[in-house]
């Protein structure tokens, strides 16, 4: 599921035919920033590859005032069959992606095991210091936010909280996991499946 893809098409769907400095300017606007994995200036080259595939199209010029001329695009019929897919998949697909965090707590260095419980604490305090950040910035936006917008913002504040609370209790059993690192208990070998 491509992110930027669903913007875009979603943008040119609503919006009409426009530049790429305009659908820019939209995704600034509407802070999707705050609450998906776009970058804002990847959208003149996402759209150029949307292009290419047909699922978007030229649509004319436009010039104002002393500013350069722009090409404006459209959205295509593919594209808008497209996009009813991506919106499809936006909401039913179920992602989960690993965390570095876990293969890094598995690999620990044995010569700085010592160091583990206060690395998880200051990882804590910094997953308590986003989620307050993200909490006003999610606050000062709720005024220009839809509802669904609203509880995109949110979706961040309960995935963060749901860090901490699992950084809460990793912390509690960090002496634990440093005693079980230097002195291994016997664990039982997987079977071998083919």
């Amino acid at each position: 599921m491509s992110s930027i893809r669903l913007f875009i098409l979603s943008s040119f769907d609503k919006l009409g035919p426009m530049h790429g400095h305009r659908l820019r300017l939209e995704a600034e606007h509407d802070r999707v920033h705050l609450w998906t994995d776009i970058s804002v200036g990847a959208v003149y080259g996402a759209m150029n590859r949307l292009a290419s595939e047909g699922l978007l199209r030229e649509a004319g010029q436009e010039r104002e005032g002393n500013r350069p001329t722009r090409q404006l695009y459209e959205i295509t019929q593919e594209g808008r069959t497209k996009l009813a897919a991506l919106r499809q998949e936006g909401l039913g697909e179920v992602w989960f992606k690993y965390d570095p965090f876990d293969l890094a707590l598995t690999r620990t260095d044995p010569d700085a095991l010592s160091t583990l419980p206060s690395v998880l604490a200051h990882r804590l305090e910094a997953m308590q210091a986003l989620l307050e950040k993200t909490r006003v910035i999610n606050v000062d936006a709720r005024d220009y936010l839809s509802l669904a917008e609203e509880w995109a913002l949110r979706h961040s504040e309960y995935r963060l909280e749901a860090e901490i609370a699992y950084l809460t209790d990793l912390l509690m059993v960090a002496d634990d996991i440093v005693a079980d690192e230097r002195h291994p208990r016997p664990r039982k070998l997987m079977p071998n499946r083919v």
